[in-house]
């Protein structure tokens, strides 16, 4: 489990995605890889409750807050823009490899 991997307390990722309104939560990239190391970012793909519209000074906002959540760089990307990402590698290498650990379906079913 990357969170683990991460130290990181479920609670607070939980939080932090009511707060903003997060539907699913995911990482991609190294985190997920043997080759992920204590100076490597983490790479999160978000969606967002359909009511949220979030501006780019509150993606930075959510980046600086998940960056103190994990205790380093996070490189944060909204799924809906990979979904509908014209580079075709980039978008199947993402959403083919993303691991969910937060989602809001989930957890109203749990």
């Amino acid at each position: 489990m990357p969170l683990v991997r991460l130290n990181v307390s479920r609670n607070l990722v939980e939080n932090f995605c009511r707060r903003w309104k997060v539907s699913e939560l995911s990482l991609f990239g190294s985190i997920l890889r043997d080759d992920f190391q204590t100076h490597s970012d983490v790479d999160i793909l978000a969606a967002f409750a359909p009511e949220a519209a979030w501006d780019l000074l509150d993606l930075v906002n959510m980046q600086q807050e998940l960056e103190g959540i994990f205790n380093r760089k996070v490189d944060l990307l909204e799924k809906r823009a990979i979904e509908s990402s014209d580079n075709w590698i980039r978008r199947q290498e993402i959403l083919s490899s993303a691991q969910v650990i937060y989602s809001q379906a989930h957890e109203l079913a749990g």
